[in-house]
């Protein structure tokens, strides 16, 4: 619709005025999601006042997908794209697949994109973030819990892959993260305790139980964390290399059940 917000000159100079740089590419989207005139302004409200575009227009752009979020879900990140390259050619149809922390189930709806015939489990601690996950994956299983116990256990020795996006940013670092980020996304999904690693270090505690032999498990993690990460691997008894990717700028670790 082509309608302005009132007050503005027009609506690409408003973003524009609080701080978004691409505004009149989100000009454009605001003005297709809107579905009046008054819708408009609230979206455009909405987003100036700092909320990420992709809650204001309730779906994000990943891996040529659009994916629903929420108000206060977690955005799906263009450098977790590295984990589905990485993770895609260790599946085949009739692979089990296991997207831990999943928020919106991108990882998993991107996988299965490239990957058809998968056997698609999900979970999250997030009432939202499963909402989410559950219109973005149909025919998953995607459940609410805490890590591996939101799994049922006939799972146990038998998942060829598990990508888990677990949260790595320090507790003390959270506050200097973009407000987009530590204002408006579930802290749950950001903080992974005191050096960043806490959540990571759970996941690759009880990976062994769930994997079965030689199946991996992928993850992202910062360049300081890599040599803490793969320690924390080798103590939970696997094997564990990691990858540096440029284009994305991040680096995964990459984790692997001994056959």
């Amino acid at each position: 619709m082509g309608t302005e917000p009132r007050g503005t000159d027009t609506l690409a100079e408003r973003l524009r005025a609080a701080g978004c740089v691409f505004a009149e590419r989100e000009a454009a989207l605001l003005r297709e999601a809107a579905s009046s005139p008054a819708h408009l302004d609230a979206l455009t409200a909405r987003r100036a006042g700092g909320e990420p575009l992709e809650q204001v227009l309730g779906w994000a752009a990943f891996r040529g997908s659009r994916l629903r979020v929420e108000p206060g879900v977690f955005v799906p990140r263009h450098r977790s794209g590295l984990l589905v390259d990485l993770a895609a050619p260790l599946l085949a149809p009739g692979s089990t697949l296991v997207d831990l922390c999943c928020g919106t189930g991108a990882l998993a709806a991107a996988l299965a994109a490239r990957v058809p015939g998968l056997v698609v489990h999900a979970a999250d601690v997030d009432a939202a973030a499963v909402r989410c996950a559950r219109v973005n994956l149909p025919g998953a299983h995607v459940h609410r819990g805490d890590l591996f116990d939101a799994l049922p256990p006939a799972l146990l020795g038998g998942v060829d892959v598990v990508v888990a996006n677990v949260p790595y940013v320090p507790s003390g670092e959270v506050a200097l993260l973009p407000p987009e980020a530590r204002e408006h996304e579930a802290r749950a999904a950001l903080d992974g305790g005191v050096d960043g690693l806490g959540v990571l270090r759970r996941v690759l505690a009880g990976a062994a139980a769930w994997l079965r032999p030689g199946g991996s498990l992928l993850s992202e993690v910062a360049d300081r964390q890599v040599d803490a990460a793969l320690a924390a691997a080798t103590a939970a008894g696997l094997s564990a290399r990691a990858v540096a990717d440029e284009e994305f700028e991040t680096t995964a670790l990459v984790v692997r059940q001994p056959v």
